[in-house]
């Protein structure tokens, strides 16, 4: 009976498995969507179809349900997570703070959005991801400069930014004309952590504070240090998005038209869908992600990789690396590839030249120090998934009988010993003969 009950499992967690996470597929995955009101399911449905429709299943759940597990029996069951759930103060079932932190140690990705009266639960997930929401909980962004033109007055509180992240891997290539639409609670990032990334920043007149109330003390936080949307990606390339507003993925904000105070500029469509969509496919891998394949090394003029090199060798060095489209992998085009020959420290720096058609090469000769090295590949670019490829190799000294026969550094001493013997016959004769 109980091997009976092992096979059910096993069946029953076949679908799950095949739509898993493969590094040759990187967008077949499954992504559990935790909501703290099932009718943000239909509020927001534009983001959700727009996931869907590239291929991804989503899984619906709310945040409070006793069933909700992350993974069965060792294995995860989804491959991205989705926190609309801003006020949640505990999830359901083995969710915990702990339990997220693994899920993206794991090399797994995360969307979340936190929003006013954030609860201590969301904002220490978004800690420990590297950003720090205000800590005031009734603080929104005030913007009394690039607020969005209504037919109220209103609090200045919805607020209109343009001003992106540079890089065309994360928001794609095709320019955002639209500004986007934001009303929420803002956060800080640390300049010193490399790994978080303001994808959406407040304008220099922006400053956090409770709307409700007069101002007592400065703002903690002000200007263009005010991050609106930060992403992460992790050192295991595990990418992570948050967001202090939950109503700028919904469908009122992305049908709704935008027009930035002190403008005559109207737009009919605010930016957020363009916006949202194309950072979702940086988050969920499908652009940005590299993968390096055929890794090789031979002599000059050889093609089959040698257990060891000898000093002096002139060597190959290729490897081939790949990006994926969405649908395909395409050949990765750069100038920016290095190789390094690693023993301790690089004794050998090279950048790899390509052939425009995912292939990278150089050509080197072995140093004169013997030991064991390493070929080391350790490529970071923004917004990509870094590579880090590393192979051992030992490097041996010339045999006794491998030594050049004549030395050319050392004929002057040649020259020095057959003088020392020619003055010493000189002065034997003479010796000698002499009378």
């Amino acid at each position: 009976m109980s091997r009976f009950v092992v096979f059910l499992t096993l069946i029953a967690l076949l679908p799950t498995l095949s739509f898993s996470f493969s590094p040759e597929n990187p967008t077949d995955r499954r992504i559990l969507v935790l909501l703290d009101d099932i009718s943000l399911k239909s509020s927001h449905s534009l983001f959700f179809k727009s996931l869907q429709s590239r291929g991804f299943e989503l899984e619906f759940k709310l945040a409070d349900d006793p069933k909700i597990s992350l993974q069965r029996y060792g294995q995860y069951l989804y491959d991205g997570l989705i926190l609309f759930s801003p006020t949640i103060e505990r999830f359901g079932g083995s969710v915990d703070l702990a339990a997220i932190l693994d899920f993206v140690d794991s090399g797994h990705d995360l969307i979340m959005s936190a929003d006013v009266s954030a609860s201590d639960l969301i904002r220490e997930i978004a800690t420990e991801c590297g950003v720090e929401f205000d800590e005031d909980p009734a603080a929104m962004v005030i913007d009394h400069t690039s607020f969005a033109v209504s037919d109220t007055e209103g609090d200045h509180t919805l607020i209109v930014s343009d001003d992106f992240i540079k890089s065309d891997v994360i928001l794609g290539k095709e320019k955002i004309e639209a500004p986007v639409l934001f009303r929420g609670i803002g956060h800080s990032t640390n300049p010193a952590n490399s790994l978080v990334l303001k994808a959406l920043s407040a304008s220099p007149a922006a400053y956090s504070a409770n709307p409700k109330s007069k101002l007592s003390n400065p703002p903690s936080l002000t200007g263009s240090a005010i991050s609106l949307v930060s992403v992460v990606q992790a050192r295991n390339n595990a990418r992570v998005l948050i967001s202090g507003s939950l109503s700028m993925f919904s469908n009122r904000l992305f049908r709704s038209g935008v027009q930035k105070a002190g403008s005559s500029t109207k737009h009919e469509k605010s930016g957020n869908e363009q916006f949202l969509t194309e950072l979702s496919r940086w988050v969920f891998h499908e652009r940005g992600h590299l993968k390096a394949v055929n890794v090789s090394h031979h002599n000059v003029g050889e093609a089959d990789e040698p257990s060891m090199y000898r000093i002096k060798d002139d060597l190959e060095y290729s490897v081939e690396i790949y990006e994926w489209s969405g649908t395909s992998w395409e050949p990765y085009i750069a100038e920016d590839v290095q190789v390094q020959f690693y023993m301790m420290s690089p004794y050998v720096l090279k950048t790899l030249s390509t052939n425009q058609k995912g292939l990278y090469y150089t050509a080197f000769k072995v140093p004169d120090v013997y030991g064991v090295f390493q070929f080391k590949v350790e490529y970071q670019r923004l917004g990509y998934t870094s590579l880090s490829l590393s192979k051992q190799i030992p490097v041996r000294p010339f045999r006794h009988n491998e030594y050049e026969r004549f030395i050319t550094a050392a004929f002057p001493y040649y020259g020095s010993s057959f003088t020392m013997m020619a003055g010493f016959f000189i002065f034997s004769i003479v010796y000698l003969y002499n009378k």
